[in-house]
């Protein structure tokens, strides 16, 4: 059974996530991955989306941000999103293994960085990173 984090989370408040990833399939694994953890989450399908998203007033705790999407990738996003001060925990998904590239990804601003496909354990191990005031621990 998989540990439910919102039970010890914030006290009063649940933990949020929003998923950014192009493809469908990944968006509804890592939707109900998030979800059997107990953690609320929005899906956006490209970087565009997850920064309209943000400036429309939403916060999240954790972002999922994929690395290839059309209109705005996860790099783009990511540097976006730290540019205008968004300090969630930011962990880069994708298939890409080469070092070069996964090292201009974290650049961007991330936090973690996992290989797909997710699973419970890596997106245990990324909030895990996560202390229960809202920051991130290392």
């Amino acid at each position: 059974m998989a540990t439910n984090f919102n039970s010890s989370w914030k006290l009063g408040t649940k933990m949020t996530a929003l998923v950014v990833d192009d493809d469908s399939i990944n968006q509804t694994i890592h939707h109900r991955l998030l979800e059997q953890l107990g953690i609320e989450n929005q899906v956006a399908r490209n970087g565009k989306e997850a920064i309209d998203i943000h400036c429309s007033g939403k916060k999240f705790d954790l972002i999922l941000m994929d690395r290839d999407m059309p209109i705005m990738n996860g790099i783009e996003a990511t540097r976006k999103l730290r540019a205008m001060g968004i300090r969630s925990m930011i962990a880069g998904v994708s298939t890409r293994c080469v070092k070069q590239e996964i090292q201009e990804f974290m650049e961007a601003g991330l936090d973690d960085y996992q290989e797909k496909p997710l699973t419970s354990a890596k997106i245990i191990s990324i909030l895990h990173k996560i202390d229960h005031s809202g920051s991130i621990s290392y």
